[in-house]
Parts: structure tokens; sequence; C-alpha cells
């Protein structure tokens, strides 16, 4: 049985610095870029003889500028390395160009899977942040899944084991610092992806709690775990009405980042139904095949929470990890169900594969009782966002003001994001003959009809609503393709870095 510590025990790449010149790495692999014009973008430390043949060898390898074009063959003497990876940036400028730089070298890292256990990579650095995205890229492209396979991995499978970041020698210590900030994003959007991935018979609620409580020990976050006696207590109907068809009940997880003298307080909501069957409005098997994956965004919230803590943030931040497990059985919610929830509302259940909102209702009132500064909920939500938006751009709604803070965010940080309406005359058709709300309306608009759900349980304080937004990843988060750039097969990971970036916002 995999364990709570296996879960936080993934591989991770060992992130350094260089400002030597690029012969005396002394890696097995040096990872060079190619611009879009098809230019080698060799650093300015390559002496002449050496750049002129690594061009020669690009130009014979067939070497392209498209993003994520890669091509490994073996070095030239006098590059003291056993491979030269080339690899396509693409165009773009600012943001898009940082992104580029990250999935170019996430895509060179998972060209060296089984091929080479250091790199020194050396694409085209100017700033601190150019040198994080190209750390973010390295790690997050060497992920591997590991913590259910009995088999050792073989040498074959061996993700990257080092990396050293190649900077200007002026860079050096801003550099430093930014690979530093880099192996804290990646290691929480790891944390992410590993419990995406885990099964679902083993990461069932209290098994993710168990995993938020390990994680924190030894940090200054605290968690605190509501079982079901004390969601009864609390009146938490959403989270008690989606799990009573299980046996593994219900648990709301709240984690606290709280650092002396922080002036904001930032609150995160997570969906996390750790299976979802639909419940008694039973899903199609093949639509079951991949709900391990609905509780991504409480997986999010958790890392997120860990890593402002590890990188010392100087804001509050709270996050809810709203969880359980969405089966049919004797004790299931029926449709037709009515659910009086924490903040006192009343729903009417139509569809109980309509689930993840009701869990995030309780968890919404709860975290607006603290009254933050900003409110954002994450949640694999609704399959009309994969309809609107595909399955790589997150679909974002709610306060105008704090729904384009978090597309900005989004952008800042590399994960496609879209703005998207709340139209009020969609608003009336979420009211019930026998209660405050159900939780199914127009079948047109579903995604912009789930946030406006959502909206009726943030809370106000005298009189103001508390500045929120919501985030519908059910299509980002999980990744049934194949790997590109630094995303892999399955858990995604997506979110985590929207949210640091929103989090780093808010201290400034």
């Amino acid at each position: 049985m995999t364990t709570a510590q296996e879960i936080l025990d993934t591989h991770e790449v060992q992130l350094t610095v260089t400002t030597k010149p690029l012969g005396d790495a002394g890696a097995d692999a040096l990872v060079l870029g190619v611009s879009h014009d098809g230019a080698l973008a060799v650093p300015a430390d390559v002496k002449g003889g050496a750049r002129r043949r690594l061009e020669t060898l690009a130009e014979r390898a067939g070497a392209r500028g498209a993003l994520e074009r890669v091509v490994v063959v073996p070095a030239p003497e006098d590059v003291r390395t056993d491979l030269v990876v080339f690899v396509g940036l693409g165009r773009g400028e600012g943001d898009e160009r940082r992104e580029n730089l990250r999935r170019a070298a996430g895509a060179a890292a998972r060209a060296l899977q089984g091929r080479a256990d250091s790199a020194s990579v050396a694409l085209p650095v100017t700033d601190a942040d150019d040198a994080q995205a190209v750390a973010e890229g390295v790690a997050l492209g060497a992920f591997r899944y590991t913590a259910q396979k009995a088999r050792a991995l073989s040498d074959d499978d061996a993700p990257l084991g080092s990396a050293a970041v190649a900077v200007p020698k002026a860079l050096g210590k801003d550099a430093d610092a930014a690979v530093g900030r880099a192996a804290h994003v990646a290691r929480a959007v790891r944390l992410t992806r590993t419990l995406v991935d885990v099964s679902p018979d083993t990461a069932t609620p209290e098994f993710v709690a168990d995993v938020a409580k390990l994680a924190a020990k030894g940090t200054k976050v605290t968690v605190d775990v509501l079982a079901e006696k004390e969601l009864s207590r609390g009146n938490y109907g959403g989270l008690l009405g989606v799990g009573r068809g299980s046996v593994n009940g219900p648990r709301l997880v709240k984690l606290r980042w709280a650092p002396s003298g922080a002036k904001q307080h930032v609150a995160l909501v997570g969906k996390g139904i750790t299976f979802d069957s639909g419940g008694l409005s039973l899903k199609p098997p093949a639509s079951m095949m991949t709900m391990k994956s609905d509780m991504a965004g409480a997986a999010a919230v958790l890392s997120t929470v860990l890593a402002a803590a590890a990188l010392a943030l100087p804001v509050a931040v709270t996050g809810w990890l709203c969880l359980a497990e969405n089966l049919p059985s004797g004790s299931a919610t029926r449709p037709g169900d009515v659910l009086t929830m924490h903040s006192g509302h009343t729903v009417e259940v139509l569809n109980t594969d309509a689930e993840g909102r009701l869990v995030l209702a309780d968890g919404l009132w709860a975290a607006g009782q603290e009254q933050p500064d900003t409110l954002v909920d994450i949640a694999t939500l609704t399959g009309a966002q994969m309809a609107a938006l595909g399955v790589r751009t997150a679909g974002i709604m709610g306060d105008d003001e704090v729904r384009d803070r978090v597309v900005s965010a989004a952008t800042t940080a590399g994960e496609p994001a879209w703005p998207m309406p709340l139209p009020e005359h969609l608003r009336p058709s979420l009211d019930s003959f026998v209660a405050d709300l159900k939780n199914m309306g127009d079948k047109h608009g579903g995604m912009l009809v789930a946030g406006l759900f959502l909206r009726e349980f943030v809370p106000e304080h005298r009189g103001r609503r508390v500045p929120w937004a919501h985030i519908d990843i059910a299509g980002p988060s999980f990744n049934e393709s194949q790997p590109w750039g630094y995303t892999p097969k399955e858990g995604t990971g997506f979110g985590v870095r929207t949210m640091l970036a929103l989090v780093a916002d808010h201290a400034k």
C-alpha cells in the first residue's frame, strides 16, 4: 500500500547555476537553443572555433527553431560533454518568450531521459526571471511518477538527475536566488501531479488529509482537519451530501501560512473529489476512467500554501481542501434531495454529478468568514470549460477586478487562462421551487452557470462581497494525450504557478 511519505518522495532534479565557459561544464549533455530564424543561440563565452563547430553540427543535424523541436547528437571533441541537445525556442516576447524558454527546457529534459544524468542548460538567459523559467522547465520536464511502481526504474527510464543553468557572470547572484525559487515551485507542482496521478483506492479523502499533515510537518504551515463528526456539527451539508455514498468519509482540511507582519490575506479553496463516479447520476464507464483527477484543485491548493511558506512570501495564505468521494450506494444523495449547506442555504440536488460546486460552496463560505482580501477557488468543475476553451486553457470567472488579476498572474506564470463572464440572465435558471437554489441551471453556458452558483456562497461583510474569482481547470489539470514541453502525461499540476504568482502580486 502506498504511504503518504511515498507521495512526498518524488524524484527531484538538483538545480544549480553556472557562469563557467560551456567547455568546462563537465556535464553529460549540453542544451542549446535554436532561434525561430534557425540561428543557434550560442552564449558569448563560447570561443570562435567551438562556436563554428556547434553551428555546423546544428545545421547538419537539421536543428530548427520551431518551439520544442529537439535534436540530440554526439558532441564535438572540443566540447567537454557526451551529447549536445538542440531545442527550438519559437517566437515570442515578454511573458510568451519566457514561457517558450520554460517549454524548451522541459522538452530537452524529457529528451534526455535515459540518456544523461546531468546537463548544462545554456538557453538564452537575459535576466533572473529567464533563469527561473529555464530551471522550472528542466525540473518539471524531468518529472516521473514512480509512487506505485513495484519495479525500479531502468537506466533507459531514468530522468535527469542534475542540471546547471548557464547564465552570464553579471547575473550570478540573482540567478542563484531565482533558481532556488524555481526549485520550490517545481517541488509544489510535482506534489500536485503525484497526488492527481495516484490511484483513487489510495488517495481517499483521509489519505489526502494525511499527506497534507505530513507535508506541513516541520514547516510553519498549520493544518486542521474536520472529519465527519466535526462536519456534521458545522452543518457542512455540501461535503456530507456528496460524500455520504462512500465508506471513505469526507474531510475539510484547512492549511494556514501566517507570516508575522503580513498585511494581505489570500484564501484559496480547492475542489477535492478523490473519485467521481457521478453518484446516482452515474457517469458512463469511459467517462470515469480519468476521474481520479477530480481532486486536482485541492492538490494545487495544498501545494501552493506549502510553496508560499517555503518561499517565505510575506502574505497570509489559507488553503481549504474540500475532500469527498462521490459514489453510488444505498446511502448516497438522490436526485431531488435537498441539502442544507454550511451557509444555511438549501440546495435541491437535481444531478449528483454536479457535485463539485456543492463541496466548494461549503469551502467558500467557511473561507469567506475570515474576510480575506482575495478569495479564489480552483476546480475541475465542468466539461463545458473544455467545450469553450479546449484542454489547455483555464476559464476564469468572478468579480471583474479579481478575475483580471488572476488572468494576469496566469500569464506571468505561463499558464494559459481566459476571462469569462457571469451573465446575470443565467442566474434565474438556478432558482428552485422547493429550495433556495438547485445545483443545475440552464444547459447552455454550463461553465458560467456553475460560476454563478458558486458566487451565491461568497459571503458579504458590511454590504460588500468578499473579492472573489473562480478558476475552472477541467481540461488543463489532466493531460490525456502525449507529453509536451514540460507537461507530462496525466496530472499536470496546473494552477499552482498561477496561484503563487497571485500571492506574490499581493506581496507587492
